[in-house]
C-alpha cells in the first residue's frame, strides 16, 4: 500500500482484504514509525476501488491517503480533534444537486430533501447511533467535491457488517483512536 506522510506525524493504515481490514493507527517519533493501536475493522461490502475512479453508491471504499480534520459523533468526542455533537438537525449532505454536497449541515437553510431515501437522498446522522457514537472524517472528495464520486466517508464504530463504504472498527478502539488523535500531528489515513 501507498502512504503519502506529507506533514503527518500521525498515519492510519487500512489494510482491506475483501469487506475486511486491518486499521493500524502509527505515530512518528524520533526513532521512526510505531504501531500503537491495531484491530480488525471492515470496509465497504464491495471492497476497496481506486479513489480517483469510485462513485457514490456503491458499497466501495476509496484507496488512497486522505487527510483526516474534523469528527462528530452523537456522544462526547473525547478527542482534541474539532468535533460536532450531531442532534436532530445534522445531515452529512448526499444530494449531488445540493451545494453543501459532502458536508455536514443542518437542516435550517438545506437546499437539499430532509431524506435518507432516493437519488437526492442524504444522511441523518442522529439515526445511526451505534456507528456515529463518535467519527472521524476521512476528507476523501472534498474542497472541491465533485457529485457523484461520493460523499460521506468516514473512521466509524462498527455496526452489524461490512459498510456502505465508510472504514469501521470496533467500538473500544474508535474510544482509543479518538483519545490518540491530534490535530498538531496532520493526521492521515491510507486505504489500500
Amino acid at each position: 500500500m501507498r502512504v503519502d506522510v506529507g506533514n503527518a506525524t500521525q498515519i492510519i493504515t487500512v489494510k482491506a482484504s475483501g469487506s475486511y481490514a486491518t486499521v493500524t493507527a502509527w505515530a512518528k517519533g524520533s526513532s521512526g514509525w510505531k504501531s500503537v493501536i491495531s484491530d480488525s475493522g471492515r470496509v465497504g461490502s464491495n471492497g476497496v476501488v481506486d479513489g480517483a475512479t469510485r462513485r457514490q453508491s456503491t458499497y466501495t471504499t476509496p484507496s488512497g491517503t486522505y487527510t483526516i480534520t474534523e469528527g462528530f459523533g452523537v456522544e462526547s468526542s473525547g478527542t482534541s480533534m474539532p468535533y460536532t455533537r450531531v442532534n436532530d438537525s445534522h445531515w452529512w449532505v448526499q444530494d449531488p444537486e445540493s451545494k453543501f454536497y459532502n458536508q455536514m449541515h443542518t437542516a435550517a437553510g438545506a437546499d437539499f430533501p430532509l431524506t435518507e431515501t432516493g437519488d437526492r437522498g442524504s444522511e441523518h446522522l442522529i439515526n445511526y447511533p451505534t456507528q456515529y457514537a463518535k467519527a472521524l472524517v476521512i476528507n476523501f472528495n472534498r474542497w472541491p467535491a465533485t457529485p457523484g464520486r461520493g460523499a460521506g466517508i468516514f473512521l466509524h464504530v462498527n455496526g452489524r457488517g461490512a459498510t456502505a463504504g465508510c472504514v469501521s472498527v470496533p467500538r473500544s478502539t474508535m474510544d482509543r483512536i479518538m483519545a490518540w488523535i491530534q490535530p498538531g500531528a496532520h493526521p492521515r489515513i491510507a486505504i489500500g
